[in-house]
């Protein structure tokens, strides 16, 4: 026994105890690594996508694709969303999870949304008598695929010890930020200051290129200098220095600069809405769309350097 609680003796034991059962609704870029890292904690993930090849890779890691909402969430003790925006995670809960999934379900929305729906979508669930949160996530594709994401939560502050177990097979850290809400708003906030910050280091690239300065050598010195963020030394925009930045694969996207500028929108939005001044936010919003509408959305973000280098054409090679 230890703390009122059976120890489990055996593999078959062990099992037992924690499998558990999840419908994982949205398999795309960021979900389908999530749902996987599921199935190999050793859970039973019911995987639901509208795309046949997104339930395909789902099934090829241990995940078992079915054929709607419902038939994922009938019989859920999780059920975990990932979708494009808020007003498709509203029409699923409202209309495709809320009465369908047990009541007793833990419901988690890890879309990146407006404050506004996830409390909407907070409200609903639990007037129909459900624990819910909202926990965006932080780190990329790349931390989806190896189970190291943030997750920033909203929910009751009872909930969380359940949540944050949840989240375990998937994160390399889970914070609760506040009530319903705060979790987006957290993140709405973290990837506006993300998306500036990137903004600068490449701007300062540019400029160390342009005066003569290695922008390899530029790195040894801001990585451990006053200059020193996320964007420099886990990012770097520049071949070479940082061996995992997308910069050395082409900027295939490790974080689309599409999802950058749907991120800083949201921003904006929050901004207006609250009577908050975010200068600095609307302009790296602008550039962003600037980026994004002469047809490289699909980048990384960090592929904006080449905007700023004035060689947008090495990236249509």
């Amino acid at each position: 026994m230890k703390n009122g609680r059976r120890c489990p003796d055996s593999d078959a034991d062990i099992g037992r105890e924690t499998m558990t059962k999840i419908a994982f609704i949205g398999l795309g870029n960021m979900g389908g690594g999530m749902a996987a890292n599921q199935a190999r904690a050793g859970h039973a993930v019911a995987a639901f996508d509208l795309s046949p090849s997104a339930l395909e890779r789902a099934a090829s890691v241990g995940c078992a694709p079915v054929g709607s909402v419902a038939e994922a969430v009938k019989d859920a003790e999780v059920v975990i969303t990932m979708l494009p925006a808020g007003p498709h995670v509203l029409k699923v809960y409202s209309e495709q999870i809320v009465g369908a999934a047990p009541s007793s379900a833990l419901l988690l929305d890890c879309s990146t949304i407006d404050v506004e729906t996830a409390r909407k979508v907070a409200d609903l669930a639990k007037g129909a008598g459900y624990a819910f949160a909202d926990a965006p996530v932080s780190g990329g594709t790349a931390a989806a695929d190896a189970g190291t994401l943030a997750f920033m939560v909203g929910c009751d502050e009872v909930d969380f010890a359940r949540v944050e177990t949840a989240l375990a097979p998937m994160s390399r850290i889970a914070i609760r930020a506040g009530d319903h809400g705060a979790g987006q708003a957290a993140k709405i906030c973290n990837n506006m200051l993300l998306g500036i910050s990137m903004l600068g280091t490449c701007e300062a690239i540019a400029l160390a290129e342009k005066l003569g300065l290695d922008p390899e050598r530029f790195f040894e010195i801001a990585s451990k200098s006053s200059g020193q963020c996320w964007s420099v030394t886990s990012y770097y925009p520049w071949p070479g220095p940082v061996p995992t930045a997308p910069s050395n694969r082409d900027y295939q996207a490790g974080f689309a600069a599409a999802m950058m500028l749907k991120d800083l929108k949201l921003a904006q939005d929050a901004a207006a809405k609250s009577g908050a001044s975010t200068p600095l936010g609307a302009q790296a919003e602008a550039l962003y769309a600037l980026f994004d509408g002469i047809g490289h959305g699909g980048r990384d973000f960090s592929a904006v350097l080449q905007l700023l280098r004035g060689r947008l054409s090495e990236l249509d090679v």
